[in-house]
């Protein structure tokens, strides 16, 4: 048995290895290789359902930040246990489909390290108990999933694809972070278990909202809900077993499971209920309406996948109404749709990721996905229709086929949100079936226009790209599978309830741990309820919707581009880069003055105005010493150096000026008995004036500069502000001592060190490390410099810079 730590490990170091054997075994496919690594993981978890389902947790903590709470602790219970199998699960067979699909000459060592890392980053997510290490691994899948949609990088469409999804689910994530924070500010852990046992003594903090808004935000943007969404559909760009994996069982999961995680944390709040039940239910019907638009099967499914999600979202939302009331007769209607929003998550990866690979192959093998060039392909593809009715019906929620199952059950509780007063629900509670109903008709559309427009109708193949035929038998065995499983699953659908449903509606609810109907029996039929009756209307209304689609489809034009947020997206991101350009042209002048302008000006306003509005620029002088006449005397010549350096009409003369300051500095150290520091700082300034006026002695001759009176008003200004400031800091530092001084560290030097010079002692032993690399640094610049004389142009190449 082993920790699931190794779980989330194991494709990272699969990953590293990837590299050195595409390189030892050209001739062998590395993803035969790369299979077997879901395929353990998969077995491994299934071990445990056993005793998952017996109520068993298994934690494993590593200590990582223990001082901040930040520990690398592992948590599988009944709900990362369901996840943990999808992400597996699927990952084995999108492997095995990708060995067939993608070619030879395509970089598969990238293509698998990619696929691994956001393997690893998934399970990471789901097995995380804290929520730092969580966020980790939630923005890894970002980084990871960026990559593997821009694969195929030769093609803009890939580029763009990735860079909008990277931006949004990144923004989330931020958002998200900041949340997460929140909730440790609240409660002083970032566990999730801590943070749910804790969590009812902080319901009324003022934090409590704003962390579960911005929480929420990281899981819409992950999940692709309105408005979000616009991500996913050009995130299709990825090849077709990137879009079987990432969005339809794994990535876009990652939002729902974030949201059912933490709904013991804010389920009870009306905040939550609204937000992710409103959410869910008008991306459910937002996604559904777009999709019957759609003229490219793969679009079509990036919408339909829009759609299911923001259903199961509603779900969730719906099923957080329970824990508002506390366990009830009243309370159990509510957690049946959570438990609904669970069978169809696993319903929905088994039929979607089937209809992928469906597409996946007539892509292949027919080179468009192009609707309008389909059809009459039953006859040639007679394996794959199979599969694409099975999954299409499915998603349609028609028997005999789990999606029906699942979607009865969520009819029954859109039904139910109308019959009990919560949360002042009022009208909505009839709104929301409506909705339900609504979207169910236009999904019922889209799946009826992949099986009819693909596989029936007229064939033509003089607008194919390549000849139609049916798929390898490799290709097959993935699809397949999911499409059994989809059968399976509608006859044995209890096996699944009781086994892996079951203990993660423990963990969605643990307040109601323990309770038998938590998780009720599925069955196909029960008797002529409203919810068949609203599945008989979808099928009758839909039929004729499908059937007259060329009469009313004309409706999408009326919608006018421009005011898509995909166009809005555009021009926001447009109008970033210009103002960005602006404002880049406008102080990258190339002028070094004008950069140490800025500099000094940020310095100011920062350290300046921060004093300012904090009042820490009091001090106190009461207890300095007085300054004796011969300190005045070299403060008076180093003033006098440093005003005459402004003056000074070569640089031999500001070098000689420049030099009085160090050497009234060696003085100063004189003065005040450290005689060490005085040839320390004596050594030091002598060499750094030798080497300047070798250095400058190679220089052109130093013309005055001709500024205008405004640039000298500006610098004299800015010059006296930052002389302001820093003898502020100087003298607040000096007049208000927080801490003891250090100084009784170095006491005992000579004992420590032997050293009589507390210089040298400081440099050779209390700071070794930090001289090391100090003298480390001066070798750098040394080869620097000696790379810049070794190559310096010829006598004939002098004017080398002009060239």
């Amino acid at each position: 048995m082993y920790t699931i730590a190794m779980v989330i490990f194991i494709p990272f170091l699969a990953a590293l290895f990837i590299p050195f054997i595409y390189k030892k075994i050209p001739t062998i496919n590395i993803g035969w290789f790369v299979l077997l690594v879901p395929l353990i993981l998969f077995i491994g978890l299934a071990s445990y359902i056993s005793n998952v389902a017996s109520g068993k947790t298994y934690i494993n903590t590593l200590e990582w930040i223990p001082t901040y709470g930040v520990n690398f602790t592992t948590y599988l219970d009944g709900l990362s246990m369901i996840f943990g199998l999808l992400i597996t699960g699927v990952g084995t067979l999108v492997i095995l489909y990708s060995i067939y699909y993608l070619s030879d000459r395509e970089s598969l060592g990238h293509f698998y390290v990619y696929l691994l890392m956001f393997m690893g980053s998934m399970l990471g997510v789901i097995f995380s108990d804290n929520l730092m290490v969580l966020y980790v691994f939630w923005e890894l899948t970002s980084i990871s999933s960026f990559l593997l949609i821009a694969f195929w990088s030769h093609r803009k469409q890939s580029r763009y694809g990735a860079q909008k999804s990277l931006l949004i689910t990144v923004s989330g994530g931020v958002a998200m972070l900041a949340g997460f924070i929140m909730l440790y500010v609240m409660t002083g852990s970032f566990s999730v278990r801590e943070i749910i046992a804790l969590i009812g003594q902080y319901t009324d903090h003022s934090l409590f909202i704003l962390a579960m808004i911005l929480v929420l935000l990281g899981a819409f943007t992950k999940s692709a809900q309105f408005p979000f969404h616009i991500w996913l559909p050009d995130a299709m760009e990825a090849p077709t077993p990137v879009s079987a994996y990432l969005h339809s069982a794994t990535m876009v999961k990652a939002g729902i499971y974030l949201v059912a995680r933490l709904t013991p944390v804010f389920g009870g709040e009306a905040t939550w209920f609204y937000t992710v039940s409103f959410v869910g239910i008008f991306t459910l019907f937002w996604g559904a309406f777009n999709a019957v638009r759609q003229t490219d099967l793969k679009a079509l499914l990036a919408y339909s996948t829009i759609s299911q999600l923001g259903l199961i979202m509603s779900l969730f939302g719906f099923g957080s109404a329970a824990l508002n009331s506390g366990y009830s007769a009243d309370s159990v209607i509510f957690t049946q749709a959570t438990f609904a929003a669970l069978f169809h998550l696993i319903n929905h990866s088994t039929f979607k990721g089937a209809l992928f690979m469906v597409i996946g192959i007539i892509d292949h093998n027919v080179g468009t996905r192009d609707i309008r060039r389909l059809g009459g392909l039953m006859a040639l593809m007679p394996v794959t229709f199979t599969i694409a009715l099975i999954g299409s019906f499915s998603m349609a929620g028609l028997p005999p086929f789990n999606g029906f199952l699942s979607k009865e059950m969520f009819f029954e509780a859109a039904l139910n949100i109308g019959t009990i007063d919560l949360f002042e629900i009022g009208t909505w509670g009839t709104v929301i079936p409506v909705v339900a109903w609504i979207a169910s008709v236009f999904t019922f559309v889209y799946s009826m226009i992949i099986v009819f427009q693909t596989f029936f109708g007229k064939h033509q193949p003089q607008r194919l790209d390549r000849k139609a035929h049916e798929a390898s038998p490799g290709m097959l065995v993935a699809p397949s599978i999911l499409a059994v499983l989809v059968v399976g699953i509608f006859f044995f659908p209890n096996v699944i309830g009781n086994y892996v449903i079951r203990p993660a509606m423990s963990a969605v609810y643990p307040v109601f741990a323990g309770k038998a109907d938590l998780a009720p029996q599925i069955s196909a039929w029960h008797g002529p309820t409203p919810a068949l009756f609203m599945t008989i209307g979808v099928i009758i209304v839909g039929a004729l919707l499908y059937i007259f689609l060329r009469y009313w489809r004309p409706v999408y034009n009326l919608l006018p581009v421009s005011w898509s947020l995909d166009s809005m997206y555009n021009a926001t991101l447009m109008q970033m880069e210009r103002l960005s350009t602006l404002f880049t042209r406008f102080y990258m002048t190339g002028y070094l003055r004008d950069y140490l302008a800025y500099i000094l000006l940020f310095f100011i306003t920062a350290v300046g105005g921060t004093l300012l509005l904090l009042g820490g620029y009091s001090f106190n002088l009461s207890d300095d010493g007085p300054i004796s006449i011969y300190e005045l005397m070299l403060i008076i010549v180093m003033m006098a150096a440093a005003i005459a350096i402004l003056f000074a009409k070569s640089r031999m003369t500001a070098i000689l000026l420049n030099g009085v300051l160090g050497y009234s500095i060696a003085l100063f150290f004189v003065y005040f008995r450290a005689p060490d520091l005085a040839l320390t700082q004596i050594v030091v300034e002598t060499v750094t004036t030798a080497l300047f006026l070798l250095c400058f002695h190679f220089l052109p001759e130093w013309t005055k500069e001709k500024s205008s009176r405004k640039s000298k008003v500006t610098k004299g200004i800015i010059a006296v502000l930052i002389g302001t400031v820093v003898t502020i800091i100087a003298l607040a530092v000096q007049g208000n001592k927080m801490f003891d001084s250090i100084s009784v560290y170095f006491e005992d030097a000579y004992e420590l060190t032997g050293g009589k010079n507390i210089v040298n002692t400081i440099l050779g032993d209390f700071r070794a490390f930090d001289t090391m690399l100090e003298v480390v640094v001066l070798f750098i610049a040394g080869i620097g410099v000696f790379t810049l004389i070794k190559l310096k142009a010829k006598k004939e190449d002098n004017d080398v810079e002009n060239q």
